[in-house]
C-alpha cells in the first residue's frame, strides 16, 4: 500500500488525527507513506493578535473534545508568537531528506512539542532539538534545515501540495499506478479510512478485470 499524507506540522488537527493515522499503518506494517508538506500559515511574519488567539483557542478546544489529546496554552500566552509553519514544514522535509524512515516520527515529535508541551517549533534551534531525540544527528541537522537547498525544498513542496488541489489539512491519499485516491480529507477515524482503502480496493480491482 502507497499512502500519501499532505500536512502541516503545525495545524492542529493534523495533531488530533496522527493517533488515527498511526493506528491505520499498524494494519499495514509494509505501507510505504509519503510526506508532502502542504504549508497552513507559511512565512508569516506578524505576530498573533488577541483575535487570532482566541480562533487558535476555539479551533485546539474542538480537536481536544474530539480526540482527548493534551493541548499547552503555553503558545497563545505569548504576545511576540509569530505563527509561521514554514520552518517546521522544512524540518520535516529536511528529515526526510537525511532518513526518510524517520521522518513521520519527528513530524509527531513535532506535533507533540508544540501542541502537548508548547514549545516553539518556529525556531530552528529547537527544531534540532527535537530531532536529535528522533536519532538525527542535531549538527548535522541544523545544517541542513538552514540552508538554501532545503528553503528551496520546502518551497517546491508547497507548489506540489497546491498543484494536488488540496485545500485543507489533513489528506490521505492512496496510489493505485498512476491514480490517487481520496481517503481522507480532515479528521478521520481509523476505521473509516479502512473501509474507504477498502472500496478502493475493490473498485480498482473490478476495473482491472473489466
Amino acid at each position: 500500500m502507497h499512502l500519501l499524507y499532505i500536512a502541516d506540522p503545525l495545524c492542529s488537527w493534523c495533531y488530533g488525527f496522527a493517533p488515527e493515522l498511526t493506528r491505520l499503518l499498524e494494519r499495514h506494517p509494509g505501507a510505504r507513506l509519503d510526506l508532502v508538506m502542504g504549508g497552513l500559515r507559511p512565512y508569516n511574519t506578524q505576530p498573533m493578535s488577541a483575535a487570532f488567539r482566541d480562533m487558535l483557542r476555539g479551533h485546539w478546544q474542538k480537536v481536544a473534545e474530539a480526540t482527548g489529546l493534551a493541548f499547552s496554552e503555553a503558545i497563545l500566552a505569548r504576545d511576540d508568537f509569530v505563527y509561521d509553519t514554514e520552518p517546521a514544514c522544512r524540518a520535516v522535509v529536511t528529515a526526510r531528506s537525511l532518513d526518510a524512515a524517520r521522518a513521520y516520527p519527528y513530524l509527531k515529535a513535532i506535533q507533540a512539542a508544540f501542541y502537548r508541551d508548547g514549545r516553539d517549533m518556529t525556531d530552528e534551534e529547537a527544531l534540532a532539538h527535537v530531532a536529535a531525540g528522533c536519532g538525527y544527528d542535531r549538527t548535522h541537522f541544523l545544517a541542513h534545515l538552514k540552508s538554501e537547498a532545503m528553503r528551496d525544498a520546502v518551497r517546491e513542496e508547497f507548489a506540489t501540495a497546491q498543484s494536488m488541489g488540496v485545500s485543507g489539512f489533513p489528506t490521505v491519499g492512496v496510489a493505485r499506478g498512476p491514480q490517487i485516491y481520496l481517503v481522507a480529507s480532515g479528521y478521520v477515524g481509523a476505521d473509516e479510512m479502512q473501509k474507504r482503502l477498502d472500496q478502493i480496493e475493490r473498485m480498482t480491482a473490478e476495473k482491472a478485470v473489466r
